[in-house]
C-alpha cells in the first residue's frame, strides 16, 4: 500500500546516527549554554560561528530545544533607588544623545548582592557607547561613597575630556553633593532619569540582569572578599572580553572598543 519494501518501512523507524560534526556542534553549543546561562539561541548561534561553526540560527533554536537549553527567565530583583530626598535633580540629557564614541555618555547604577548571612551592595559604571564596564565598587552600605569608589575608578581608567555627560538615576548616592561636586570638578553634565522609568536607564539595567542571571545566581558568596574576587572575575574577563552584545554586532564590549566601534 506505501510503495515500500519491507525493509525500507522498517528503517525508516530507527533514526540515524548522529554524524561526528553534528555531536561536535551538540557539545559545543552546550559548552557555551552552561558558560553564559542567559544566552538565547541568536548569541549562541553568534558564539559558535565565532568558534568556526557554519550554523544559522533557525538549527541552533530547534537544537537548543530539543536538548532543553532555552533561557529560563527569573523573576524581578528588589530595586535600590531612593529618590526621597530634597536634593537637586537634574534633567535628563542622555535621551537626546547617541554616542558615536567612548567617554560621551557614562551611565551609573546600583544593585544589591546576597550573601549568605547579609546583603552587600554594588556600584557600576558602563560607557553607553561599548556597554563596557568601566568602573565598580563592592560595599556594605548604600552610602554615597560606595558610588564614589566606582566613578573614581572610572575617572583613572578613562582619564575622559570635555563634553562627557553622566547619567544615573535620582537616587540619592547620584544626587549627593559629594558625587555631583565630582562630577562638575572633572566638566562632567549630570543627567538624571525621569522619576519612576527604568528605561531612561536601560543599558546599566540590562547588565544588572546578566550580573545576576550569569554570576550572582550561580554563585553562593561566604562573604564580601569572596563575592569580590567572583564579580571581579566577572565583569572584567567575562562581561567585558568574552561575553557577546547584540547591540554591538555580537562582540565582546572590549574588541568592540578595539576595532573602533565598528559593527560587525
Amino acid at each position: 500500500m506505501m510503495g515500500l519494501s519491507r525493509a525500507s518501512y522498517y528503517r525508516c523507524l530507527v533514526p540515524p546516527p548522529e554524524c561526528a560534526v553534528e555531536m561536535e556542534l551538540r557539545d559545543a553549543m552546550q559548552k557555551v549554554a552552561l558558560q553564559f546561562p542567559s544566552y538565547g539561541y541568536r548569541r549562541i548561534t553568534a558564539e559558535l560561528q565565532r568558534r568556526g561553526f557554519q550554523v544559522n540560527h533557525k538549527r541552533v533554536l530547534r537544537l537548543m530545544r530539543e536538548d532543553n537549553l532555552l533561557c529560563i527567565r527569573h523573576k524581578a530583583f528588589l530595586a535600590t533607588t531612593d529618590s526621597r530626598h530634597d536634593l537637586p535633580i537634574y534633567p535628563n540629557l542622555a535621551r537626546q544623545i547617541k554616542p558615536s564614541g567612548v567617554n560621551q555618555l557614562w551611565v551609573a547604577d546600583i544593585t544589591y548582592i546576597r550573601l549568605r548571612n547579609e546583603f552587600i551592595y554594588l556600584a557600576v559604571l558602563l560607557d553607553a557607547f561599548s556597554r563596557r564596564v568601566i568602573g565598580w565598587a563592592l560595599g556594605r552600605t548604600l552610602e554615597a561613597e560606595l558610588a564614589l569608589s566606582a566613578l573614581d575608578m572610572a575617572l583613572r581608567q578613562r582619564q575622559p575630556g570635555p563634553g562627557l555627560v553622566h547619567h544615573s538615576d535620582r537616587g540619592i548616592q547620584y544626587a549627593a553633593h559629594d558625587y555631583t561636586d565630582r562630577l562638575k570638578e572633572h566638566a562632567i553634565g549630570i543627567s538624571m532619569s525621569r522619576r519612576g522609568n527604568p528605561y531612561d536607564n536601560a543599558a546599566c539595567e540590562s547588565f544588572m540582569k546578566t550580573l545576576k542571571y550569569e554570576e550572582v545566581y550561580r554563585t553562593e558568596y561566604r562573604d564580601l572578599h569572596e563575592a569580590y574576587v567572583g564579580i571581579g572575575e566577572f565583569i572584567e574577563r567575562v562581561y567585558n572580553e568574552q561575553r557577546l552584545h547584540s547591540a554591538l554586532g555580537y562582540v565582546p564590549p572590549a574588541e568592540f572598543e578595539q576595532n573602533g566601534g565598528a559593527l560587525q
